[in-house]
Parts: structure tokens; sequence; C-alpha cells
């Protein structure tokens, strides 16, 4: 009895230790439930959403190695954070929290977490689940550098003063947007992890309890991933989250092959398709199931930041070491012919590191254009001058003028073997290495690139750019520097960048950063995409709107980050019924929605 007693004094004592911080007195709580709602009231609840993957993921952890792959968006996505952005007015909505306020020091924001949160395995969400999120994200043990860097230097402190009061500091003061940009942080299932030294191994396949509406039901390893919908999810009758998350379940095959992925979509097998890329939306919408109206196809603008698509140069190859090889690469690629000739116009080129940011993009930087005499002046300067075997350069010491590029989408071959002709015209051989989607991109955060074809998802209310440039991240594996660089003079501007408050005095760093990155040229911009563009049976509903401002797919069943945008379609199970009887005759739908049209027409 006594034992007994001891142990329940000892929990009381260390739980008041753990609450033992005083919340200020003066704190002006805000809330949001004035926005206005962005999901239909039509939409229904049930049936099944049919999609697919390229490959099969590496792991279900979303941080450590391998992680860092298509797929961890809808394990990342279904996990709330504190709040999330309206995707119209672009201010914080409640998601995991209910309110917030802003601490008179410029760097905290104080939360109260909704009691009704719950993780998927029924167990309350608490202060003490941030908390432990602070903790996990620094421990060596999960192997993530990023995630180690930023919540020492980004976050530097999580407070728990009560079971559903929290504050979360940042490491520099800021303005409240930044704020908002910087401390929307997600929990992590204290229940659940135990940081051990074969963490990464341990949770490799783990299938960790989440906050969002749906949990991994049914796994076929290599083959497929399920999802299921929970019925009692706590988050079902709050005001932005009604009417959405409608499927009862997600199915994602594994199909290695896009053109065989699309024969299923045809056959009815996959509900939705992206048609982003020209040759498809052109060239494969012309069969009986678009001509019966069947199937319909949408061509959306959104208004949202795009992440860098292009050439990542590792600069940790000799050859790619010297600059001047990098720019005289740059102006041997003819990136205009392709846009004009494999992507039929309707592509746009990218200029800069990433777009969409406004002051915080430098709209001066032009991309290097397509120039024979520049690449041979530049590649003649870096020793680059004898002729060798079909045109290609080489230097005095028999090293051709070669860049290998590692890419991961067969769609992209005939783009790149245009890229390939142009540039033999100024004495670059070009050599194309497509690889699996998981495999190819683990060799690319292992380094083991020259020359790395790839586009970054966008997002943040700013750019990012310790992760991508900054010397502690070079040379490393599992990080994000492709680039390899090691500059002090980014290095200076990254560290003023991450802790300057003033907006204005930020934006001027970034528009630096851009300049820096272009005067190194180790990226050479590609294109942007400002709309999707997707096919869809008819039995696939979309709200009246059909998206929002920030939509990247109107198709996403998940919630979205930074904005909420995602799971606001759903199944009409009668007009399916009636589509799959393969009696049914409609009228062909072909929507262009330009509600958010920037670009110029």
């Amino acid at each position: 009895m006594i034992k007994k007693l001891c142990i329940v004094l000892a929990g009381w004592l260390m739980l008041s230790n753990v609450y033992a911080a005083e919340l200020p007195a003066t704190l002006a709580w805000q809330t949001n439930n004035e926005d206005p709602i962005f999901a239909s009231p039509n939409a229904k609840r049930g049936g099944v959403l049919n999609s697919w993957l390229l490959s099969f993921p590496l792991t279900f952890r979303t941080v450590g190695p391998d992680s860092n792959t298509s797929f961890r968006s809808f394990i990342l996505e279904n996990q709330l954070g504190l709040y999330t952005l309206h995707p119209e007015t672009e201010r914080p909505i409640p998601a995991l929290a209910t309110h917030w306020a802003f601490g008179d020091d410029d760097k905290t924001m104080y939360f109260k977490l909704n009691p009704a949160a719950q993780w998927s395995d029924g167990t309350p969400v608490t202060s003490e689940d941030f908390v432990f999120a602070l903790k996990m994200m620094r421990s060596e043990v999960i192997r993530a550098p990023w995630y180690n860097n930023y919540f020492s230097e980004e976050i530097v402190d999580v407070t728990a003063f009560d079971k559903h009061t929290l504050s979360v500091t940042a490491g520099s003061a800021k303005s409240p947007r930044e704020l908002l940009n910087t401390l929307g942080l997600a929990p992590q299932p204290a229940h659940f992890y135990e940081l051990t030294d074969d963490w990464v191994r341990r949770y490799n396949w783990a299938q960790a309890p989440v906050t969002g509406a749906y949990v991994i039901d049914k796994v076929k390893r290599g083959r497929s991933i399920s999802f299921k919908r929970l019925d009692d999810w706590w988050g079902n009758d709050l005001k932005y989250y009604r009417h959405r998350f409608n499927v009862d379940e997600i199915r994602l095959n594994v199909v290695r092959d896009m053109n065989i992925a699309y024969r299923h979509f045809l056959r009815g097998n996959i509900d939705t398709f992206g048609l982003v890329l020209p040759e498809w939306w052109h060239d494969k919408t012309d069969t009986p199931e678009y001509r019966n109206g069947l199937i319909n196809r949408i061509w959306f603008y959104n208004d949202m930041p795009h992440g860098a698509q292009g050439f990542h140069l590792n600069t940790a190859h000799p050859r790619l070491s010297d600059v001047r090889v990098r720019k005289g690469i740059a102006h041997a690629l003819n990136m205009q012919r392709m846009l004009d000739t494999i992507l039929r116009g309707d592509y746009e080129r990218m200029n800069t590191f990433g777009v969409g940011y406004g002051d915080f993009i430098d709209p001066d930087i032009r991309a290097r254009n397509f120039d024979i005499k520049r690449a041979r002046e530049l590649f003649a300067q870096a020793g680059y001058n004898q002729q060798g075997p079909g045109g290609i350069l080489r230097n005095g010491a028999g090293d051709s003028m070669s860049l290998a590029v590692t890419y991961t989408t067969q769609e992209h071959t005939s783009r790149l073997a245009i890229l390939r002709e142009e540039a033999r015209k100024a004495g670059l051989d070009l050599q194309l290495n497509l690889v699996d989607g998981a495999t190819g991109f683990k060799a690319m955060l292992e380094k083991k690139h020259q020359a790395a074809w790839l586009g970054w998802g966008g997002g943040g209310l700013y750019p990012q750019y310790w992760e991508f440039f900054h010397s502690a991240n070079a040379d490393k594996p599992q990080t994000n520097n492709l680039f390899n660089i090691s500059d002090q003079q980014l290095d200076t501007l990254i560290a003023d960048y991450r802790i300057t408050m003033d907006l204005d005095d930020k934006a001027e760093l970034s528009r630096k950063i851009q300049r820096r990155v272009d005067e190194l040229a180790i990226f050479i911009p590609g294109y942007q995409v400002p709309y999707t563009r997707e096919a869809y049976w008819r039995y696939v509903k979309l709200p009246d709107t059909k998206g929002t401002r920030h939509s990247p797919s109107l198709f996403w069943p998940m919630e979205g980050a930074p904005y909420s945008t995602g799971g606001l379609f759903w199944i009409d199970e009668a007009l399916k019924k009636e589509v799959k009887s393969g009696k049914a005759r409609f009228e062909p739908e072909l929507e262009i929605d330009e509600t958010w049209r920037t670009t110029a027409q």
C-alpha cells in the first residue's frame, strides 16, 4: 500500500513539475470561425477513391533516411498541426488548437488545444505531445539533420502550462505573419514512440497514430496501400472540416509505368488522373470515354507558390566545381525549344529558384538563354577547347564535356532528349539516366548524381533556403542540398534571413540570396506550371467552386499544407452505378477555370 502511494505521489510531483510554468495574464486570445467555408454542403460520405503510386515507399516514417518521397504527403498531410491557413483569406483557422495568442517577445505563440482532439488510437492529444515533438525532432536517433537543426534554431522551446495549453517559441523575433509561418507545430505521439538507438529501423514500417481523418488500413508490400476513414473522427463537426474527407477508403496501387496507369484509368480502375503533361492533355483524351461524357476534364488555374523545377548541379563533381562550366551548361540548354515543342507552349519558363512569393522573388533575374557561342567561350575558358568525337568538347587531359542527368519520370525523356540534341551544338554531351522514383530520389539525396532534374513542391509563406543552400547540408547524405554548395556569402545571407524580423528586410535578403544562387549557376531553371489539369470519372464530384486559390490538386484526399485545401471531392455512388453500367451517355465536359489566374493570357 505504501509502495503504491509513493508511485502515485511521484507521478503527481512529476506532473506538477511539468506544469510549473505560469501563463502570462495579459494574452489576447484569438480564434477564427468567421471565414467562409470552402467545402460543399452537398458532399456525400462514402465510396472508394482508387488512385496509384509510381513506386512503393521505402518507409512509412516521415523523418529520417529515405522518408522524403511523394508518399510521405499522405501521412504528413493527414497529421494536423495547431492551426492551418484558410485557402482564400490566408488567415489562420483552428485545427488542433481552438485559440492562439502572440507573446510580447515577438517570438512566442500560445495555444489552447481542442479538448476533443484525439490520436487515431483514441488517446487524447495533449500538450505533452508537442513537448515530445521538440525532443524527438532534436534527437540524433531519427537521423534527420534538417529537423535536428530546425528544431534547435528555428523552434527553440515548447512549454506545457496544462494538458491543453502550451506555447511554442521561435529562435528569433519575427512578425506575427512569420511566426504563423514558423510555429505551426504538429505533435508526435509521446505514448507511441521510444527514442532508442534503433529508432530508424524499429519504426520503418510502423503505422504511427495520426490526428487526421484517415489511417493506414491494408498494406501489400511492394503492391498497394489503402487508407480507411475514421467514422468517429474527432474533427468531423469542426466548421472548416465539415463536408470534407468524404471517401471511406483510399486505395493506392503501385503502377510503375504511367502509360499502364492511364490504361487502368480509362478502364475505370483509377478514378482521377493528372493531365498536366501536355502530350497527355492534348493527345490522349480523344477516346470513347471522353467523347461519351463518362470522363470529364478540368483546367484549373491556381495562385500559389511553386517550388523550383530544373537542373541541380552537384558542385562536388570535379568538372562541375568550375563556375564557368556550370554557366556554359546553362547556355547550352535550349529550354525555350523544349517549351515550344514538346510542351506545346503550355508551360512557362522559370527564372529563379521558385516563384510565386511576391517581393521575395527578384523579377530582374532572368534564366540564361540558349547561346551556343557563349557556351563554347565559357567551356574554352575552363580548358575544354578541343573537338572530340561527335563534336563533343574535351580538355587537354582528355576529359569530355559531358553531364549525366538523373531523373525519375519516363515522360520527361522526350523533353530531355530535345535538350540533349541541342546541347551537342555547343559541344556538350547530355547523358540521360532514368531511375525508378524512390530509388532515384534516394540517389540524389545521397549526392550520387552529377545533375538532378527534378521539381520541388511549393508551399510556405516565404521561400526556404537553409536546407537547399547552406553549407551545413553540403557533402552529407539525406539532405536537400543537392548542389553540395558551400559558399560563405550564401551562409551569411541565409543566417541573416532566418533571424530578420522586418518583412521588407527579409524580402531584400531573399532577393540577394537568389542573386547569389544565380551568380553561382548551381541551379538551371526549367519551367513553372501555374495550374492543375485533371481528368476524372463523372461520378467523382467537386464543389461548385471546383477548388480554392491554393489548391495544387482538386482530388488530393488529405488536409494540405500550409493551406487547408484537400478532401473537397466526393463519390456519387448512384451515378457511379449508372456510369459503370456501360449504357450511359452524357454530354462531354471540359471546363477551364481562370478564377485565380495571375499569369499573362
